[in-house]
């Protein structure tokens, strides 16, 4: 069973940065890393989650209409690794973040990493 792990959250001031990095583990041969989409998602406390970005297998990449521009996807296949690099970070972002992999129809799902922003 695939095992998806986050790391790099924190506490940061507003317009600060983060790094946060999606190790993914347990792929059953011929299944590879590098031949699923990579996503990130949000939940802040109280409301629902929310989908932040997505990269293909091409590292063709997605993102929530709010976020563009402040956050960047990216993977390198070679490591298992997805990373979401945040920008100018807001208070409304504090959330715990996870990663997500589907495999036919079954979505996996890291621990979460709690990221905070303070104003």
């Amino acid at each position: 069973q695939v095992q998806l792990v986050e790391s790099g959250g924190g506490l940061v001031q507003a317009g600060g940065s983060l790094r946060l990095s999606c190790t993914a583990s347990r792929f059953s041969w011929p299944r590879t890393f590098s031949t699923f989409p990579i996503a990130w998602f949000r939940q802040a406390p109280g409301k629902e989650r929310e989908f932040v970005a997505t990269i293909a297998w091409t590292s063709t990449t997605s993102y929530a209409d709010s976020l563009k521009g402040r956050f960047t996807i990216s993977r390198d296949n070679a490591r298992n690794t997805v990373a979401l690099q945040m920008n100018s970070l807001k208070p409304e972002d504090t959330a715990v973040y996870y990663c997500n992999l589907r495999d036919g129809g079954i979505d996996y799902w890291g621990q979460g990493t709690q990221v905070t922003v303070s104003s």
